[in-house]
């Protein structure tokens, strides 16, 4: 006998609320795997991205905030000097800042959200005002930096006991991935179905929802916990240190990350010449971004058997060979392939670094050394993407000198790192901020 109507409407439900429950207990676990701190900081990154990610929904047919290289060059290189603008901006400030209130970026990182929540209404009313769209979004791109150089000098406090501080960056980095991928379905639907009526009702959807993702961030940065007091020492202050095993990793890092925007410019501008037009600078950056994932993953696991120091020289060595094995066989495949290459190479780096940072510097240092290594690693993605466009390079030449380049720096790190020290080397160093 067939059920009745209302016995299949309360199977249904019930069916749903428990759906509903597992879902909601899942992502709990995903979030709470290293305990409630580090939830209440997993939880704002989480909306955190998912902002961002509305934002950029909202804004990607207004401003040109993803280059397409069928563009002219001088506006790829306009591009770029944005995306280093904000370091111009909050460097200075927030070094400063966290040289005289090492508590400052704890309570940055509720302020950097509440602040972003107000930027992006303000946007909803000036969709169509060049003039006061463009310096939001800048100010948007500022806040948003500064959340981030916050989030990663309090992960070490949110951690309970002995963690790996890898496998917890790699998961905020999962995390950040996952929320992303999640507002943009959410969003570009939105922004689609209501862009039928019109462009700015989409976009203002999406805008409104960002406000909301942003404001629940700012409510979830109050869980996260305050760093210790420094304790009173002969350090003066405005003085960083920084031991020589993070400046050596630093330095390597930088030498990702320049191969690392020299790759994916060179395949952007390379295909292009070619009109290859299912392999556009878009295509390019979801493989990056699919290998950073990738990397992220594979970090966690490899922290169990090496140290972050191995983990930079393997990331150098990935991208070394990448890049040798396509200059043989450039093409659609090889393109793409670099490019997942390059972004693997990039999480493993610089979850290994991160780790290594939070590890070796204390607190009261640890915000103002992040904001200098960060500063450092966008001016050199922005100096090794200037290069191929502004200088057209032959793909194979490029490749093979990317290769070389990549090669020649592992071999530097290395022979820094096995090179005998004297003891006043083991020290930290002292550098004026």
């Amino acid at each position: 006998m067939e059920p009745s109507e209302p016995k299949k409407a309360a199977r249904t439900r019930q069916l749903a609320r428990q759906s509903s429950r597992a879902v909601t207990r899942r992502v709990d676990d995903f979030l709470s795997a290293r305990g409630p701190r580090f939830r209440a900081l997993a939880l704002t990154h989480a909306f955190n991205a998912a902002g961002d990610t509305l934002v950029a929904v909202a804004l990607a047919d207004i401003l040109f905030l993803t280059p397409d290289p069928s563009e002219a060059r001088s506006n790829v290189v306009l591009y770029l000097v944005v995306t280093l603008a904000p370091f111009a901006v909050i460097g200075p400030f927030l070094g400063g800042l966290f040289a005289r209130f090492p508590v400052a970026y704890r309570r940055g990182l509720g302020a950097a959200s509440a602040l972003r929540a107000g930027v992006a209404m303000l946007m909803v009313f000036n969709l169509s005002n060049d003039l006061v769209l463009f310096p939001l979004a800048f100010i948007m791109l500022v806040l948003s930096r500064a959340h981030g150089i916050s989030r990663n000098s309090l992960l070490p406090v949110t951690l309970e006991g002995a963690h790996e501080l890898v496998a917890a960056n790699a998961r905020m980095a999962k995390i950040g991935v996952v929320a992303g991928t999640a507002a943009a379905i959410i969003g570009g639907g939105l922004a689609t179905g209501l862009g039928a009526i019109s462009e700015a009702a989409g976009s203002r959807a999406a805008l409104l929802l960002s406000v909301l993702a942003f404001f629940i961030s700012a409510v979830a940065a109050q869980g996260v916990p305050y760093p210790p007091r420094p304790e009173s020492s002969g350090v003066r202050r405005g003085m960083l240190r920084v031991a020589r095993s993070v400046r050596l990793a630093q330095l390597a890092t930088a030498g990702v990350r320049f191969v690392n925007g020299f790759l994916l410019f060179l395949l952007a501008f390379a295909f292009r010449d070619e009109q290859a037009a299912l392999l556009d600078f878009g295509f390019l950056l979801g493989a990056a971004g699919l290998g950073y994932f990738l990397g992220a993953m594979v970090a966690a696991w490899l922290e169990r058997l090496l140290r972050e120091e191995p983990m930079v020289v393997a990331a150098l060595a990935i991208e070394a060979a990448a890049a040798f094995i396509a200059a043989q066989a450039f093409g659609l495949f090889a393109g793409a392939a670099l490019a997942a290459a390059a972004g693997f190479a990039w999480g493993v780096a610089k979850l290994a670094f991160d780790g290594l940072l939070q590890r070796s510097v204390s607190h009261e240092d640890r915000g103002r050394a992040f904001v200098r290594a960060e500063t450092l690693f966008q001016l050199s993605w922005v100096l090794g993407a200037i290069i191929p466009t502004a200088v057209t390079i032959p793909s194979g030449g490029g490749l093979a000198a990317a290769g070389i380049l990549a090669l020649g720096a592992q071999t530097v790190y290395v022979a820094g790192l096995i090179r005998p020290r004297s003891n006043s080397s083991e020290e930290p160093r002292q550098q004026a901020s």
